[in-house]
């Protein structure tokens, strides 16, 4: 039989590169003369920007650690064990590089089956086991405590979660059958499904103590010591911990049922992972931990040699390496301080520009329009976002009153932005107007204001091109809802100078917005990539394809919505104008659908009754067709070469430096699900990219299968 030792040692040649995570023993006296313990700390000897993570010799570490305090305890040396971190870091899970690398099914069986076989030993020991959650804990870093007899959490725990069905793999060390046995299936699908599928939503520490994973709560400063008064009390019988019975009956079933139904909301059957997690969670109902740990290891396995993960991992990349040092941007040395902010316009998105402003700089930020009835509607706009925060606890009062003393409004562009630093503009989308609006905030700003536009599609080059400083304009595009997608499209006009641009930067870092450098060309780069999508779509529907084929014809890519409900999202008056935008500049790419107009004119908000997926009838008449019926794969296979098509060329015509930003951008902008991996390598797994472009756009390996 293959011990752990070995199948470590075999992973471990895999992986030579591995950052080390040594586990730390040392003894110490608990209080009140309950005994001597052993601490185990988890440290990689790095301070807290390179987190604590398991690869196969981290893994081996901890064994030789948990035979040490094995030998102790079975000699009665310890009355107990504990697990914690380094400083804000408690384990961050596997080591995601090393799983990269993997190549055979037995190497990646071998980490499941290791990690498992060192976990469990932890709740073997003779003595109670003991984690203290001190800090971030993620995948494997949660999982190793879930092994442990007791657990406490800090109070200061800025992210806890098991984010593994959002990088196309499963909580496989044990939390797909230890988190429903400890704190029931409902909340464990919560937790594992749920959070890990909305953009790996993370818990804090008292949120983990109300979920009932952690048996005790503590303050950050003095945590380990609390907790080692607490582990005493314990010891000693002086505290009893009491957990809730768990429902192994049909509460269970539904549970798991109401994550398959969350699941197929998300990804519609497309992504494999959070269907594996699940079925695992389905079959820990009967308690057998070993079938359930077994079942983890094959789960891992499979999903480690399939693309999801490749394609995760890629896309998890993107978002937390290449979105922090955006290709392109200048010395960030360059950029201005900005201390106050002018918001030209005050309907919803001004609103929400304002807000954000506010929150993020902590500035003053006054907005301004034509009448003082728009001005007082966005500024209480504003206000009651902010009352909002408050009562759910995100601010407090005194931060809550300071914030809206910093949003104003005023008629007088020029009293209202003499002194600004930033003026960012979120007027009606039509060139004349925008160009007048910055006349006007040209004509009254200081000299090193920089004039940001919100335009979604309009060329800035020509918006700042009447100015006598066309240098300090820059686009500034954001997505709606503003505070809730990440990405902000900079655009560098023909004369935007690197100042400018560096301010520009530096402003979207302190909005915590993933900045992607564009350059200015028609609908920049989401709105050209979807607005050729959709356009695609609405093609096949005015040739004859029924709305609901071409609706659904998207669905085995998993996207968060089908391409009508988009348009719902994004109004069909917007998609209408981009599109007619785009079509006056490659008017042999983009169309403008004549069936599209006809529902714009007669102001309905989507192609589908209000709520449903059902053809509005009105809408239903307004339509003329053609009797060419295309079947969903049909429409399918149009709609990814037009998307292939069009980013080759964007690629050609240097609008953004790399395929990786095209990728960046989609993921961020418009939700591109992580499991694909971005629409580059997608389209590459796919051989769109070799059929319409000739070649992939990345090397091979990128995102896909191992090879």
């Amino acid at each position: 039989m293959t011990t752990t030792q070995e199948l470590l040692k075999g992973a471990a040649d895999v992986f030579p590169d591995e950052v080390v995570t040594q586990a730390h023993v040392r003894h110490l006296d608990l209080p009140g003369g309950v005994g001597r313990f052993a601490l185990i700390t988890l440290d990689n000897g790095f301070d807290h920007t390179k987190p604590t993570t398991f690869g196969p010799q981290s893994l081996g570490e901890l064994d030789a650690a948990i035979d040490q305090v094995e030998a102790e305890a079975a000699a009665g040396d310890i009355v107990g064990v504990g697990l914690t971190g380094k400083p804000f870091i408690f384990a961050v899970g596997a080591d995601l590089k090393g799983v990269e690398v993997l190549k055979e099914r037995s190497d990646a069986e071998a980490i499941g089956k290791g990690g498992h076989d060192v976990f469990k030993r932890l709740s073997h020991l003779a003595v109670p086991t003991f984690a203290y959650y001190n800090g971030a804990a993620m995948g494997g870093g949660v999982e190793v405590g879930l092994h442990c007899t007791y657990r406490t959490v800090s109070q200061a725990v800025p992210a806890f979660s098991l984010p593994e069905v959002f990088l196309g793999l499963v909580p496989g060390w044990g939390g797909c059958v230890l988190l429903p046995n400890l704190i029931g299936p409902e909340r464990a699908v919560k937790v594992v499904i749920e959070n890990s599928m909305n953009q790996n939503k993370q818990l804090r520490g008292a949120q983990v103590h109300e979920l009932g994973i952690a048996d005790a709560l503590f303050e950050g400063a003095d945590f380990l010591e609390q907790s080692l008064h607490w582990t005493a009390a314990v010891l000693s019988g002086q505290l009893a911990v009491e957990r809730p019975e768990i429902d192994r009956g049909e509460a269970w079933d539904q549970a798991v049922a109401a994550g398959r139904a969350f699941a197929d909301a998300k990804v519609h059957g497309a992504a494999p992972a959070a269907y594996r997690a699940l079925d695992i969670i389905a079959a820990a109902k009967d308690g057998d931990l070993q079938a359930g740990f077994d079942a983890e290891d094959a789960a891992l396995a499979d999903l480690i040699m399939g693309g999801e993960l490749r394609s995760g991992i890629y896309a998890f990349n993107l978002v937390q390496k290449r979105a922090k040092r955006p290709a392109g941007a200048p010395d960030k040395s360059l950029a201005r301080p900005v201390t106050k902010v002018g918001v030209v316009g005050a309907g919803l998105m001004a609103s929400q520009l304002a807000l954000l402003f506010a929150r993020r700089l902590e500035v003053p930020v006054v907005l301004t329009d034509i009448d003082q009835e728009r001005v007082d509607k966005g500024v209480g706009y504003v206000h009651e976002e902010i009352d909002k925060l408050l009562l759910k606890g995100r601010v407090g009062q005194d931060k809550a009153n300071r914030l809206k003393a910093l949003v104003t409004g005023s008629l007088d562009k020029a009293a209202a932005f003499s002194d600004a630093d930033f003026v960012i503009e979120a007027v009606f989308e039509e060139m004349g107007v925008k160009q007048k609006v910055f006349a006007e905030v040209e004509a009254v700003v200081p000299a090193h204001a920089i004039l940001a536009t919100n335009t979604s599609s309009l060329s800035v080059t020509e918006m700042a091109s009447q100015l006598k400083h066309p240098e300090r304009v820059v686009g500034f595009h954001f997505f709606n809802p503003v505070a809730v997608l990440p990405l902000l499209e900079i655009v560098r006009a023909e004369q935007t100078d690197d100042a400018s641009l560096a301010t520009a930067f530096a402003v979207a870092k302190q909005l915590k917005k993933t900045a992607v450098l564009v350059k200015d060309a028609p609908a920049f780069v989401v709105n050209r990539i979807l607005t050729r999508f959709m356009g695609s779509v609405l093609g096949a529907i005015d040739e004859g394809t029924p709305v609901e084929v071409a609706d659904r014809a998207l669905a085995p890519l998993g996207l968060p919505m089908s391409p009508i409900v988009l348009l719902e999202l994004v109004g069909p008056a917007v998609a209408h104008h981009v599109a007619g935008t785009l079509h006056e500049a490659f008017p042999e790419r983009f169309g403008v659908s004549e069936n599209l107009g006809r529902v714009v004119e007669a102001g309905k908000r989507g192609l589908y009754q209000p709520g449903t997926t059902d053809l509005d009838p009105e809408v239903a008449a307004l339509f003329e067709t053609g009797d060419t019926v295309l079947s969903e794969e049909q429409v399918r296979e149009r709609a990814l070469a037009a998307i292939a098509e069009e980013i080759d060329l964007m690629l050609k015509e240097g609008v953004v430096a790399e395929a990786q930003d095209v990728d960046l951008c989609l993921i961020t902008g418009a939700g591109w699900p992580f499991h694909l991996g971005g629409i580059t390598p997608y389209l590459d797994r796919a051989g769109v990219s070799e059929r319409v472009r000739g070649a992939a756009f990345h090397a091979p390996g990128v995102a896909s299968v191992p090879r």
